[in-house]
């Protein structure tokens, strides 16, 4: 029940006792032992923040002058309203009495425009407690570590789930919301001079330009013990519960694979040599350049090359398992589909700079914001990203994979780029945001005749439900380049245990061995679940492999050199 006492409010469910002053939580605490897992004193921290489109953020509720009055509804609701200078807020509470969860629901507002998100914000974390998250398919870190410490994370494209759980010695602390509507949610974990604090922000939909008020997302906040993998189980079985996933299954034939080739050459050696080390049904091949035109070119245009055609019939011949490579949201603009899409194009929510890029002088450019220059940059491979909530457009790649996939007997199709979907200057398209927009355009392409499995680059809560296999991201290392401190990052296979069972993952780029930081990428991938993953350009690496890809073939197929 609920309790109000001034400023103060007082919480007691079945797993928890906590205190809001000013509302921010005080003070939480264990019920099963006592333990305390926040302690934050009044002030120190706002409950509240209104950020706003130009970065800058507003602090309610701490400043001398604010007024904080909380209102009791029934023994297990209650608000605190936040009357500020630079802006208004109320701040729900209540208790779910059948899970003990303490349900925080922020919301604020200023007279100001451009606002963009609201962000709660819980202080006062233990020191010994370590941030287990789903950013990169997941990692487990001191809130000190520089990896997160003062780090922003939206979702769904980097921070794959609505969830951040908190592992202490015997137990912690989660907090998650039950989102199936698709709104748009960050995170912030730490402050440049306060590591122990963690924001969590809802943002409004774009346009923002005229935005005075963000909020409407409820936050679940509770205690557990035992390892991360007691909350993460609660959140697994919600996800399922909400998509309607039980009794979704995938082939048979995905959980035989035991090795991908990312970035797989049309080079048909490669497959003999491949044939030797491991038996080709469990082997995954991502066919980039298989197309008459160039790779980043002509989309959405799929017609195979003679040489690509050869390759695929005989890998399809030899019982590999063969997923070329289309693209979900990207199109060349000097396609002619591009006129009935042109006005549902991607634009930046704050600087509404068309989204995508063009590729010229050896580095990725940003996409012409001149309509004719837009028209002539083929050469420099200019794509633009298209809002998948726009029926049209999932009505042209339907027609163009399909005919594809008729035309080569496909039964896995690859989309690039799944993982790209955020906030928008026109979030809403046909009432759809682009991450429910994707979920439907992945959804469609499944569903095409011949086509048993999708896979797509990234793997979030969303387009693992209707993708077999995602071509997964290290963490902040994307290109050739690992992150310092990279080494940190395999403790904890987060996401393999949330999305494992519906969508597995193979790993992106530079693991071909060559070099200690390939060798450490390629052993990440395998700690955090991925199907084991190379990258290699030509069959002499599998013939003739160095010591790292040699190990990785004998664990895939048990077959030494």
């Amino acid at each position: 029940m609920l309790t109000v006492t001034g400023r103060q409010i007082e919480i007691d469910t079945r797993t928890l006792k906590a205190v809001m002053d000013g509302g921010l939580i005080t003070s939480l605490v264990r019920k099963s032992d006592g333990r305390q897992l926040i302690a934050a004193r009044a002030g120190q921290s706002p409950p509240l923040q209104l950020v706003y489109t130009t970065g800058e953020v507003v602090d309610l509720g701490c400043a001398d002058g604010d007024r904080i009055t909380c209102l009791r509804h029934n023994d297990h609701q209650a608000e605190v309203r936040v009357e500020s200078w630079y802006g208004d807020g109320v701040i729900t509470v209540s208790e779910d009495r059948q899970t003990g969860d303490l349900i925080v629901e922020p919301a604020g507002y200023a007279s100001r425009p451009g606002l963009r998100a609201c962000r709660w914000t819980v202080a006062g974390i233990d020191d010994g407690m370590e941030l287990i998250a789903p950013f990169w398919q997941g990692v487990r870190v001191s809130l000190h570590d520089p990896l997160v410490h003062n780090t922003f994370w939206n979702w769904p494209q980097s921070w794959e789930a609505g969830l951040a759980i908190l592992q202490g010695a015997e137990g912690g602390v989660w907090i998650h919301c039950r989102d199936d509507r698709y709104r748009f949610k960050n995170m912030q974990v730490g402050t440049s001079d306060d590591p122990h604090r963690l924001g969590f922000e809802t943002e409004a939909y774009g346009p923002l330009d005229d935005n005075l008020a963000a909020g409407g997302l409820p936050w679940r906040i509770n205690v557990y013990e035992g390892d991360w993998q007691v909350p993460a189980s609660v959140y697994r079985d919600w996800l399922a519960e909400a998509y309607g996933l039980d009794g979704v299954s995938r082939p048979d034939w995905v959980d035989q694979l035991r090795l991908a080739l990312s970035w797989c050459p049309c080079e048909t050696a490669i497959l003999d040599a491949l044939a030797a080390r491991v038996e080709p049904k469990c082997v995954l091949l991502h066919v980039p350049n298989w197309r008459t035109d160039g790779y980043d070119e002509g989309y959405p245009r799929y017609t195979a090359s003679a040489e690509a055609e050869l390759f695929i019939r005989k890998a399809q011949a030899m019982g590999f398992r063969v997923m070329p490579h289309f693209n979900a949201i990207d199109m060349d603009p000097t396609h002619p589909a591009y006129h009935y899409i042109r006005d549902f194009q991607y634009r930046d929510a704050v600087s509404q700079r068309v989204q995508g890029w063009s590729w010229y002088e050896g580095a990725a450019r940003p996409v012409p914001e001149s309509n004719a220059a837009r028209m002539r940059s083929r050469d420099k491979k200019t794509m633009v990203k298209v809002h998948a909530g726009l029926s049209m457009w999932r009505s042209i790649l339907g027609e163009n994979v399909r005919a594809a996939v008729a035309a080569l007997s496909l039964d896995c199709v690859f989309l690039d780029v799944t993982m790209n979907t955020w906030n928008l200057r026109r979030c809403v398209v046909e009432n759809v945001t682009s991450t429910e927009g994707i979920k439907r355009l992945i959804a469609h392409i499944g569903l095409i005749d011949g086509v048993a499995a999708v896979g797509g680059e990234g793997r979030n809560e969303i387009v693992m439900q209707d993708e077999a296999f995602a071509q997964v991201h290290l963490f902040k290392s994307s290109g050739s380049q690992n992150i310092e401190g990279l080494q940190r990052t395999g403790r904890c296979p987060l996401c393999e245990f949330l999305f494992g069972r519906r969508c597995r993952s193979f790993g992106y780029s530079h693991l071909a061995g060559n070099t200690p930081e390939q060798c450490l990428r390629m052993q990440l991938h395998v700690d955090l679940g991925a199907i084991r993953t190379l990258t290699v350009r030509s069959a002499s690496e599998i013939a003739k492999p160095n010591k790292a890809v040699d190990k990785l073939l004998s664990e895939a197929g048990g077959k030494a050199t």
